[in-house]
């Protein structure tokens, strides 16, 4: 690529040609306060104003983070002018914005605050009516509050360049202006597939997850058993809540804390992904050899199953009927781990710690209870995790390691550790449905075609002198790729995996905010390599596990032969899998 000649302070740089003043600034050490770089741009450029700056060629201030660099610019960001017109622009934002700091959930992590330090933003400089607003609390799984949002866009980019979807835009004009779903519908009357990945880029606290905090205090008070199990990918991220290096892997310390706040069992949700992989496994090998419904698509996602439900309800067919690993571990927590231990199931209060939003909403669907009991009473996000750790004043970063339960229920292999990244859940089956069909072990068991994070990634086996062709896609707007073909008849795949937040769960709508400028350890890179932080955590767990197939879990083996029976029994059926309803995309 070209270089041009530019000078940022009076200071000379070569830098790249067709980048903004803002990206050319960065990379040259120079910090222009602002909203977007905080996002990779993915916003509604240059609407916040606030990284205003001089240069030469241009009629007054420009916003940096759209207007391009060329030959021989001077860039001032210090001039008196610039630096006013930057307080300005976050004074007029904090004066349509909801300063109840002190309640507010992103407290700590707010962009807007963050900004408005670094400008000397005062308070109340500007003062009037403010933007009427709507407090939508009517989905398990998130809020939105418009007196909290600065109309930045990033939750509508976000929502589009993820999903394929609109589901958010700018609604009314001028003063009225706020950011929702369509005629300022609620998320819950929207095709929302409740993701939560507009809350994980939101500045301020407009898009929070609903908080269930309460709900488990209050299981406690009641005297119920309550007991709690952790996803694969929130081990993989905890840490981040207490400044750790992103990708630090804190198994043994989050076992500890949860044991510290008071849970009776502390359960790996990676024994009921080993459970889902013999059901799903089997699954798939008697759709192959009795001409069941092909391809067959993985359902461990909630946001993912949200949109089959909505966009494509003549597909259902093809998804797994099999409950996601935390819902099947709750139906058997509650009823074969209940049963051995002498608990009453309606005494047991089971949680659930997801990186995901879209699992609240899970949790209270009517399909997934058995014997008219839920089986899972609440779910956390990792981030609401890290609240009750610091709320109970443990030093988290202090605790030494301990280890999950696993009375009867709760080992795992190395297989239920990947679920948590995009191609875990298609390569711990895998290794699994080989050894089903031939009888004999994988000599390798990484199966490298299906991990990394491009969009759409495939690969075929021979397994047993059968051709198994497989897919696997992340985010909706790669899933749509492959749903679509199987509309038109065209496509070639046995299996498809589909996760719905890009990247897997290891970047859940519920998993601690990755936000540059309150990373200061960090490399500059880091909102392009986090994913692949966080998955190398979870695949070095499954290095270290000796046990590394599901199908070897001992626990696995007793739970079918004392209570199952086999993978896809009558018993299997009740407790494990589901079904699924075509729903309207809008609902007045």
């Amino acid at each position: 690529m070209s270089k041009v000649n530019i000078k940022i302070e009076g200071i000379p740089f070569e830098v790249e040609a067709g980048q903004t003043i803002l990206e050319a600034a960065k990379a040259c050490g120079f910090e222009i306060p602002s909203l977007c770089a905080f996002n990779h741009g993915e916003c509604s450029k240059g609407s916040c104003r606030v990284c205003l700056v001089e240069a030469t060629g241009a009629r007054g201030l420009v916003a940096s983070c759209v207007y391009p660099v060329s030959e021989g610019m001077e860039i001032t960001i210090s001039s008196p002018k610039a630096t006013a017109a930057r307080r300005s622009s976050v004074e007029l934002l904090l004066s349509n914005h909801n300063k109840n700091c002190q309640q507010c959930e992103k407290n700590g992590k707010c962009e807007l605050l963050h900004v408005a330090k670094i400008t000397g933003a005062r308070d109340d400089m500007y003062q009037g009516a403010q933007t009427p607003t709507t407090l939508d609390r009517l989905t398990p799984s998130i809020v939105r509050d418009t007196s909290k949002c600065i109309l930045c866009g990033r939750c509508v980019e976000r929502c589009k360049n993820a999903h394929g979807l609109g589901i958010l835009g700018f609604e009314k004009r001028g003063f009225n202006t706020i950011v929702s779903p369509a005629e300022n519908r609620s998320f819950a009357n929207s095709p929302c597939i409740l993701c939560g990945q507009c809350v994980s880029v939101c500045p301020t606290g407009a898009l929070m997850e609903v908080s269930e905090i309460e709900k488990v205090d209050a299981a406690f008070k009641a005297g119920k058993y309550v007991v709690v199990q952790t996803a694969p990918a929130v081990r993989a991220a905890l840490g981040e809540e207490f400044d750790m290096p992103i990708g630090s892997l804190v198994t043994g310390k989050m076992v500890s804390a949860l044991k510290r706040l008071g849970f009776k069992k502390v359960f790996d949700t990676n024994f009921a992904a080993d459970l889902t992989i013999m059901e799903e496994a089997t699954e798939l090998l008697d759709r192959i050899n009795n001409g069941g419904v092909l391809p067959m698509i993985t359902s461990c996602s909630p946001g993912w199953v949200n949109y089959a439900e909505i966009n494509y309800g003549e597909l259902l067919p093809h998804l797994s009927s099999c409950k996601s690993p935390h819902e099947m571990f709750g139906a058997i927590l509650k009823n074969y781990y209940a049963e051995k231990n002498g608990i009453k199931p309606e005494d047991m209060f089971v949680v659930s710690i997801m990186p995901c939003t879209a699992k609240k909403y899970e949790k209270d669907r009517p399909e997934l209870s058995v014997n008219g009991l839920k089986d899972v009473d609440a779910v956390l996000t990792t981030r609401e995790l890290g609240k009750l750790i610091k709320r109970s004043g443990i030093n988290f970063t202090k605790l030494s390691d301990s280890e999950f339960d696993n009375d009867i229920v709760g080992e795992y292999s190395g297989a239920g550790v990947i679920f948590g990244t995009t191609g875990g859940v298609m390569e711990a089956a895998l290794r699994t449905a080989a050894y089903t069909l031939t009888g004999k072990e994988l000599e390798k068991v990484e199966l490298t075609e299906v991990r990394g994070f491009e969009g759409i990634k495939e690969a075929s086996y021979n397994l047993a002198g059968k051709e198994v062709r497989i897919a696997v896609a992340h985010g909706m707007k790669n899933a749509k790729v492959l749903l679509d073909q199987i509309k038109d008849g065209t496509s070639k795949y046995h299996f498809i995996e589909i996760m719905g937040c890009p990247g897997g769960c290891i970047a859940g709508g519920g998993q601690p905010y990755v936000k540059p400028c309150f990373l200061p350890n960090e490399g500059a890179d880091i909102l392009d390599t986090y994913k692949q932080k966080r998955a190398s955590a979870l695949y070095s767990e499954d290095e270290s596990k000796q046990i590394r197939v599901s199908h070897k879990n001992p626990q696995i083996i007793d739970l079918y032969k004392n209570f199952l029976g086999k993978p896809n029994s009558h018993k299997a059926h009740e407790l494990l899998h589901t079904t699924y309803v075509k729903r309207e995309k809008f609902t007045k």
